[in-house]
């Protein structure tokens, strides 16, 4: 059985990609299993560097030690097994014509929730079906019937959520991410998924629709994310905290791999560790629950700037 870690080429790592990262390859070294590299290129057209991307972050796991087991798997290039998947579940997916907007108006989600689709489309009628089809192409949505899924956490332990009629197939016939991982979980044999705690809530409908499909539901592990020292999220496109830069900066990969390791409480600050000892120390209950503030940028020896690493 396998672990996995699963990046989308959109642009080069930052420094949370990397570490949960990191966390995926000793989840997976430590409990025995293999570990593999998958792309979610599902949208090659909004994709246009992903070539060169994916060279660049196979490259930035491969200087962090972080080797994989088999071959680098591309989503683009697996259409054919999610339409075989999608076939054996068609009595439970319906066509949906709302636009984002439209559920967006619909769910009128509370403040700090995540907007549920309320489920407009799913009793429309032939007729209802074919006036709209003149004017929108639909999407494929899940009827999940506001089902109730738990999953196993490596830190927290069990978490159940609602599942909602979430969308398998794009309008444009792209296949949708929590649709195509589910497949490609099962499909490679990976039952460890290691994800950052902001996909917490999305766990449940994967589960759920595993489940469905007759397949294995993995154990999961949420680790917190990175943050900037104000307390705002990351974004790939921020390239102060890539690898290459923290590299230009005068940051080796071996300082990098040490702050990680810190980070997740795996080593003393300062201590220069190797991937077998990270391995040998790993335990998903001690890993922080609380988000790591950071600049990366005041990691060079000789900056300026003092470190503003915390936890809070």
């Amino acid at each position: 059985m396998f672990g996995r870690f699963a990046p989308t080429p959109s642009s080069d790592f930052h420094i949370g990609n990397l570490r949960t990262a990191l966390v995926a390859w000793l989840a997976a070294r430590s409990s025995g299993r293999g570990f593999l590299v998958r792309i979610e290129d599902l949208d090659l057209a909004r994709l246009p560097d992903a070539d060169a991307i994916i060279g660049r972050q196979v490259g930035d796991l491969a200087d962090l030690g972080l080797v994989h087991d088999q071959p680098v798997v591309r989503q683009s290039e697996r259409t054919e097994l999610y339409e075989r998947s999608l076939s054996r579940i068609q009595d439970l997916v319906y066509e949906c014509f709302c636009s984002r907007k439209d559920v967006a108006q619909a769910t009128r989600a509370p403040h700090g929730t995540t907007p549920r689709y309320p489920g407009t489309c799913r009793d429309l009628s032939p007729a209802e079906k074919r006036h709209l089809r003149q004017s929108r192409q639909p999407c494929l949505r899940i009827n999940a019937a506001s089902a109730m899924a738990p999953i196993t956490d490596l830190a927290r332990g069990q978490y159940v959520g609602e599942v909602d009629d979430f969308v398998v197939r794009r309008a444009d016939g792209v296949f949708a991410y929590n649709f195509a991982v589910v497949v490609d979980d099962a499909h490679q044999n990976v039952d460890q998924v290691v994800r950052g705690d902001d996909l917490l809530e999305s766990s449940p409908r994967q589960a759920w629709l595993a489940a469905q499909l007759g397949l294995r539901v993995p154990v999961y592990l949420h680790v917190p994310l990175v943050l900037a020292p104000d307390g705002t999220r990351l974004a790939k496109r921020d390239q102060t905290v890539s690898l290459t830069r923290l590299r230009q900066a005068g940051i080796s990969t071996q300082d990098v791999l040490s702050h990680l390791a810190c980070s997740l409480s795996l080593a003393e600050e300062s201590e220069l560790v190797d991937l077998n000892t990270l391995v040998e120390r790993f335990d998903p209950q001690r890993l922080p629950r609380q988000p790591w503030l950071t600049d990366p940028l005041s990691w060079a020896p000789h900056g300026t700037a003092q470190s503003r690493n915390k936890y809070e």
